[in-house]
């Protein structure tokens, strides 16, 4: 444990040692950069220059006053350069003693002194810019630069060198404690978050739409706890590197800049809100507005499709699409309307963007605006209903799902067939299911068998409505019935129809008919001789199976004639008498 402790106090120092060289580097970086400027004026575009309609005379991070004038031949510029030259020269050397500071009045001009050293001149000129007189201004600025210059030493002096470095320990101490304490919230904040998956953070769900299961929301809800605490990261950082390069004088103006750009950013997004605050309050009311709508709106297609209200000629499955159309125009509607409050709308850039997405949806959406007219057309036609048995094309099974789009079909085979409501409008639909339940209309269900013409046809009629009545699912009332469709040449088609109201059973219903068919006809001694078979019984057996015939059943035998008695019969019809 005492190793473990020791450990964890020497990673402690190790991660503290390694900001406070980084942060040594950062000023010792600083500190060369702003050394190296030795007239802050240079690098400034001449529209600077001109908004201080002058130029400054800076110590350290600290303008003292400004030249608008110049003398002779020496330009505000080269008049501010020498004077800045020369006061940094007496603030660097902490053994001129600033007691010799004096004005010295001439007839036209007077002198700044330090000693017998001269810092610069005023002229009327310089005077006259300032509204004052000379002797009141060289007094001013004396002042100034004696206080400037006392400033500057002590900002630089080893004392103050050393409060720096130790509130920069401080502050980098405070650092340390705060992203500790910050690395030991957020996990459990993390996995709080976690486990409140699908308890306290529900799926997004429109309607019945589930727009976002709760899984994928709990891990936005994570990601952006994760961005909160980078930003806040970010932030502190930003707050420490502007407060301990506030310690020390090379770098105390730079920290002054960082401030003032959090500080403008925070102003500019104030008066940015400010200005919006009109279309975010417009933007509001129309969200307030849409979404009570909706919410009136949702119980009336409820009851519509319940049941409990009813209007003419409209039908309770119509209730479900109608309130999605509804829904859909009424969000369209409030996003037009919400359109020109829209943050950059009007811009280049947006304005673009929309005529780029209008083109897209134009060549893009003929085939999906074509299926979706269709999936409505459908809707209202009532072609067919969730778990209807139809046939579309060569496709037969039940109606598994119908969007705006597609319509998805389970054949009988189990094989889910999705077919564009495009092309389900333009094709021949075969509805089984709508009259099923009726109790005055029901599914006929029909085959048809050929036998030869041998066999008296009431027998036919009998035997067929037998093997109908003998299967499951065909209903006794309506009795089924038989329809002679054709007299063919070689045998009669006959028709037979039964009635049920298991069109869901059309396969298994259609395979036990036409075993009873041939069970029934078996039984009955009829040979079935379909789709084109004729019996000669000369020496063949019945096709009957043999259990269905007699114990004493015998195969016919063949029937044979003499060939004289041909040669007669041929002969004879070639003579005069025969052909009488």
């Amino acid at each position: 444990m005492v190793r473990f402790k020791y450990k964890k106090y020497l990673f402690f120092f190790h991660k503290l040692i390694v900001i406070a060289v980084m942060l040594f580097i950062l000023i010792t970086t600083m500190t060369v950069s702003y050394s190296q400027e030795k007239n802050p004026t240079v690098n400034q575009t001449p529209e600077a220059v001109n908004k201080i309609d002058g130029t400054p005379v800076i110590l350290g991070d600290k303008t003292l006053f400004i030249i608008k004038k110049n003398v002779g031949s020496f330009s505000p510029q080269e008049r501010s350069q020498a004077i800045t030259n020369r006061i940094e020269t007496i603030a660097n050397e902490p053994s001129i003693r600033l007691d010799g500071l004096k004005v010295l009045d001439q007839q036209d001009t007077t002198n700044i002194v330090l000693g017998e050293k001269l810092i610069f001149t005023l002229t009327n000129s310089d005077a006259k810019a300032a509204g004052k007189s000379r002797q009141e201004l060289a007094q001013e600025y004396v002042q100034i630069i004696g206080d400037s210059i006392a400033q500057y030493r002590e900002d630089r002096s080893l004392n103050n060198i050393l409060k720096g470095l130790l509130y920069s320990f401080i502050s980098t101490l405070g650092l340390f404690i705060f992203l500790k304490i910050f690395n030991h919230i957020f996990p459990k904040i993390i996995t709080r978050v976690q486990n409140w998956r699908a308890i306290r953070i529900p799926a997004i769900r429109i309607q019945d739409i589930e727009l976002l299961p709760a899984s994928r929301v709990s891990n936005i809800v994570t990601r952006v706890v994760k961005i909160l605490r980078l930003i806040l990261m970010l932030g502190i950082l930003y707050i420490y590197v502007s407060l301990v390069l506030g310690f020390f004088p090379w770098t105390r103006q730079l920290s002054s800049r960082l401030v003032s750009y959090f500080l403008e950013t925070l102003y500019q997004g104030w008066l940015a809100f400010a200005s919006y605050f009109p279309n975010l309050f417009a933007l509001g009311l129309i969200f307030f507005v849409t979404y009570y709508v909706l919410k009136i709106i949702r119980p009336i297609f409820t009851e519509l499709r319940n049941g409990s209200i009813s209007a003419p000629g409209f039908y309770p499955e119509w209730a479900e699409p109608t309130y999605k159309l509804v829904f859909f125009l009424i969000i369209a509607l409030a996003f037009v309307l919400a359109f020109p409050y829209l943050p950059g709308f009007g811009s280049p850039a947006f304005q673009g963007i929309s005529v780029f997405l209008g083109i897209l949806f134009s060549l893009g959406s003929t085939a999906v605006v074509a299926n979706v007219v269709a999936g409505i057309i459908l809707i209202y036609t009532r072609a067919f209903q969730i778990g209807d048995r139809i046939k579309i094309g060569d496709a037969i099974g039940d109606i598994l799902e119908k969007t705006l789009l597609v319509t998805r079909v389970r054949t009988i085979k189990n094989v889910i067939i999705t077919i564009p409501n495009g092309t389900v409008l333009t094709s021949q639909i075969i509805n089984y299911s709508a009259l099923a339940q009726d109790p005055n209309y029901h599914l006929i269900l029909h085959t048809t068998v050929t036998l030869g013409y041998d066999l008296p046809w009431r027998k036919v009629h009998q035997v067929l409505i037998d093997a109908a009545l003998a299967t499951k699912e065909i209903l006794a009332e309506p009795a089924p019935f038989v329809l002679q469709t054709s007299l063919d040449d070689f045998y009669v088609s006959y028709e037979l129809n039964a009635y049920t109201n298991k069109p869901m059973l059309m396969a298994s219903i259609y395979s036990q008919l036409h075993q009873n068919l041939q069970d029934k006809c078996n039984e009955a001694g009829i040979e079935i001789l379909s789709p084109h078979y004729s019996a000669i019984r000369d020496g063949n057996q019945i096709t009957i199976p043999e259990n269905y015939l007699s114990q004493d059943y015998q195969a016919p035998g063949f029937r044979l004639s003499p060939l004289d008695n041909l040669f007669k019969q041929f002969n004879g019809k070639n003579t005069p008498e025969s052909s009488e």
